[in-house]
């Protein structure tokens, strides 16, 4: 629900106004526009008639319910857009940035060797997977810990913050303390109980969509992590589960502006997980790019067709340097006037 307020209303009136919604057990979003103050309500206001409450407080002009869902991750109670900041590096309105590295941790050397090679062509932060949700339990599973271990060495030499994926509660804790965004991958998407306990760690939080799940679905997640405490949500498009079976997954890229229309958070696409095949992937990220994505998320690998973990879909360090030219560019010829 939205209440605006009559213009030169005392601040006494709001006051008490805010008082009496929070002791409802709503939640206040304050909306100051250039010439409209707004209060946003979010919580259950079935019960409040638009009537009764513009007649019992004089400051309200008048009242307007929002249809959607998702009250938090939309636009009508945040209309500009959000900038989620990580260490000083910001993703989203306007800052496009590119976050890569291999599927899984291997050694050292490797994450080392790669976070290096990605950095120098221009990635602003290094993902790679410590934990790894596998649909074989014969799969390789990830280093774990020792995994962020090296994840926090490579950041250590090269100054990139981290992403990677918690698929537990157990190591709620590691992760608070030692990953720069939190990677809450596709198959945890709807994993609500996750999804509260990771918001009140109020860390940045990147937000895969589901292999079969709908964009309101997406952002309903996205409102369990709004509810438990963080507004820095990045959102991502990898691709859906779809009758098409020559790749991976299909990936819709007319999800990227429907949520930027409906969603102030930002939004990057993954065209690695996307379509499962290398030669893929930069066609798929320039598209991204021209479809007003807000970043985008590579797999690299030094040795694809060695790699632990989706070597198909890895591109090699040369390839990315050349991929990361083309998108500069493409990305000045639509800034140009």
């Amino acid at each position: 629900m939205i209440l605006v307020l009559k213009q030169n209303s005392k601040k006494e009136e709001i006051a008490v106004l805010k008082q009496h919604m929070q002791a409802r057990g709503l939640i206040i979003k304050d909306i100051v526009g250039e010439t409209t103050s707004i209060i946003g309500l979010v919580g259950d206001t079935s019960s409040l008639q638009e009537q009764d409450i513009t007649i019992q407080f004089d400051c309200i002009e008048r009242v307007a319910r929002i249809q959607e869902p998702y009250k938090l991750a939309g636009r009508k109670l945040h209309p500009q857009d959000t900038v989620v900041d990580v260490c000083g590096r910001k993703i989203g309105g306007g800052i496009f940035s590119v976050f890569a590295g291999p599927c899984s941790v291997e050694s050292e050397d490797q994450i080392l060797q790669i976070a290096f090679d990605v950095m120098n062509s221009g990635a602003g932060f290094i993902r790679g997977g410590a934990f790894k949700p596998r649909s074989s339990p014969y799969a390789f599973q990830g280093l774990g810990l020792d995994g962020l271990d090296l994840l926090k060495i490579a950041r250590e030499k090269t100054g990139l913050p981290i992403v990677t994926e918690l698929m537990s509660n157990d190591f709620l804790d590691a992760f608070e303390r030692d990953v720069d965004i939190i990677q809450i991958g596709a198959r945890n998407m709807q994993n609500f109980t996750l999804l509260r306990q990771v918001g009140q760690l109020k860390k940045p939080v990147l937000l895969k969509r589901g292999l079969s799940s709908t964009i309101e679905e997406l952002l309903m997640a996205a409102e369990y992590l709004m509810m438990g405490g963080t507004e820095q949500i990045i959102l991502c498009e990898r691709g859906i589960r779809t009758f098409e079976t020559t790749t991976r997954n299909t990936l819709d890229l007319s999800a990227v502006p429907v949520l930027k229309q409906r969603s102030h958070l930002p939004v990057i696409v993954d065209p690695s997980h996307g379509t499962g095949y290398w030669n893929l992937v930069e066609p798929m990220a320039l598209a991204a790019v021209a479809a007003g994505a807000d970043g985008l998320m590579i797999e690299v690998h030094n040795q694809p067709k060695l790699a632990l973990c989706d070597g198909p879909q890895s591109i090699t360090p040369e390839t990315f340097h050349n991929i990361m030219k083309k998108i500069n560019r493409l990305r000045d010829a639509l800034t140009e006037e």
